[in-house]
């Protein structure tokens, strides 16, 4: 922070620094203090200027409001739980409310002046989620989308390729000396030096394509484009990538040239590794490394070799203008950039060189090929819900951005959904109490610890050695169980403690050895009632006691 505590300068990871000046906010001085000190300690996390903006702008927001009301407050301390009720009222209604709502309340809990009291209790109502609109492409969508950017990528591909070879031809003297060919030769070669085809300065000051007949137009195609790719071309190959490997851009803006790596078995095929460089996992857990093999034409690494085929004279005019730069994803621009690099959060151009897929091209990448953006989000989330598994996020990322919202996951899962819950409910209906409820005992029936049994002979669970093999417990689910009111103490006993073991059990044991019969038992007290049910725990005799007890601890086992 600066001297007077009203700036705040944030530094991002590539060592670019970012200054906000809170005096400019327009609430009293000591306010702008107190927003400026909770902003730089939220600072200290970032590793992006995009964080820092993004955060500024909801400060702005939070600011503008303040002073809009009828007796604003001099500092944090004097925010009332009514003015954040009217702030929260005036947020809540949009996705970007939303956002500046967690955001600003991040700062403001910062405070510990609003720790306690009753605007820190305003402040801790949950705030809902945004809601998304986005969703992921249908297949016809993602078929047109792919086929597009195939298209464009492999025309540039297959133009850098052919002039890749007569440039190879020129410097190892095979031309003709004089000949078409070999005049090409020599301002392909120029064109790898220096990132441009010889142009010619007019009396006027204009300049223009010396050789443009020889090259057949003064065009980006015909001239520079012969070795390098154009924006809009490495913005395809940067679909292609994010389609089979779901890298974002912010992965792409800062991959390395992928090095090789020997492969195992056969000598046809290269192994790449690739950096994946992702700072939102948090400090440590930046780097990772992915093994992407190229073993054929349709194996994930066929794409990388492209890639890297593709981006050759682009790398290696930059190394020569910038020594240590080595980024894949690297395009040459329609002109010099002549305007300040201001997103510092991104690689800067290197002459006339540009890297990775600014957030310019994407949107017009997208217009130009009749979507309504940048195709990159629901391109990354379609891969996502496609592998069915985190990729380069966190579970909870994973299920809560990208599978649980997206409506074509939840369309393809209503079925399962359907399939599930009728599964349940077909298991619910077969645990029940399948016997009969009678008003007195019958004679002729065998009693046992849970019911009386009118013929063991025919039981569901028969005995090797003859008659019933099960336990006592599964006789409530036996079509010749009989209950009268002399079981109901006893039973009602057993609901209790096996209610009492529920939490006192490991889920799997209860799954296994309790559940079953406590449902029948919830079964049966709800056929006779709560009142009944209620009334026979009085009647729990010590003989009862002792009878649960033993079937509890499974010593009546027949």
């Amino acid at each position: 922070m600066s001297s007077n505590g009203l700036v705040v300068t944030v530094t991002n990871r590539a060592g670019f620094k970012q200054e906000y000046d809170f005096a400019e906010l327009p609430v009293p001085a000591a306010m702008q203090g107190s927003l400026a000190v909770v902003f730089a300690a939220q600072a200290r996390g970032w590793t992006s200027h995009g964080s820092a903006i993004a955060c500024w702008r909801q400060v702005r927001v939070f600011a503008t409001f303040v002073s809009g009301l009828e007796c604003p407050p001099d500092d944090l301390d004097g925010l009332t739980a009514a003015m954040l009720k009217r702030w929260r009222a005036a947020q809540i209604g949009t996705n970007d409310g939303k956002k500046t709502l967690v955001t600003v309340r991040a700062l403001l809990l910062r405070d510990p002046r609003l720790a306690t009291g009753a605007a820190a209790e305003e402040l801790a109502k949950r705030i809902p989620m945004p809601t998304t609109n986005k969703k992921s492409f249908t297949q016809t969508e993602l078929e047109r989308v792919l086929l597009a950017a195939q298209q464009q990528f492999r025309t540039a591909r297959l133009r850098i390729q052919e002039n890749t070879r007569l440039l190879e031809a020129w410097r190892a003297g095979t031309l003709t000396g004089g000949s078409r060919e070999w005049k090409l030769g020599e301002v392909l070669d120029h064109l790898a030096r220096t990132g441009d085809v010889p142009r010619t300065r007019h009396p006027g000051g204009q300049t223009g394509v010396t050789h443009h007949r020889l090259l057949g137009a003064s065009n980006a195609t015909s001239t520079w484009g012969r070795l390098f790719l154009q924006r809009q071309e490495l913005t395809a190959l940067a679909v292609l990538l994010a389609h089979r490997f779901a890298w974002n851009l912010s992965v792409l803006d800062r991959m390395p040239t992928p090095s090789t790596a020997p492969s195992a078995g056969e000598g046809a095929s290269v192994t790449y590794q690739v950096q994946i460089e992702k700072h939102r996992r948090g400090g440590g857990r930046w780097f990772s490394t992915e093994n992407i093999t190229d073993s054929g034409a349709d194996s994930p690494g066929r794409l990388i070799t492209q890639a890297i085929q593709a981006t050759a004279y682009g790398r290696e005019l930059a190394a020569r203008l910038s020594p240590g730069t080595d980024l894949l994803m690297v395009a040459r621009s329609q002109q010099v950039e002549r305007w300040e690099h201001r997103n510092a959060d991104r690689p800067k151009p290197i002459g006339p060189l540009v890297f990775g897929i600014a957030p310019g091209d994407a949107k017009w990448w997208g217009l130009t090929h009749q979507l309504d953006g940048s195709p990159f989000q629901r391109l990354r989330q379609k891969t996502v819900t496609r592998e069915g598994r985190p990729l380069q996020h966190s579970q909870g990322t994973h299920e809560s951005v990208y599978v649980l919202p997206d409506p074509q996951v939840q369309q393809a899962s209503r079925e399962v959904f359907e399939a599930g819950a009728l599964e349940a409910l077909e298991q619910a209906r077969t645990i029940v109490f399948e016997g009969k409820i009678t008003d007195a005992a019958d004679p002729a029936h065998q009693e046992t610890a849970t019911a009386d049994c009118e013929d063991e002979d025919s039981s569901p669970w028969p005995s090797p050695t003859g008659g019933c093999g099960a336990s006592y417990l599964l006789c409530l689910g036996c079509a010749n169980a009989h209950v009268h009111p002399g079981h109901h103490p006893r039973l009602a006993l057993l609901h209790q403690q096996l209610e009492g073991l529920r939490s006192a059990l490991d889920d799997r044991t209860w799954h296994r050895d309790g559940l079953d019969h406590f449902l029948r038992l919830e079964d049966l007290r709800d056929r006779l009632g709560p009142a009944a049910w209620n009334a026979a725990l009085l009647r729990v005799t010590d003989n009862d006691r002792t009878l649960i007890q033993l079937l509890i601890n499974g010593d009546l086992a027949p």
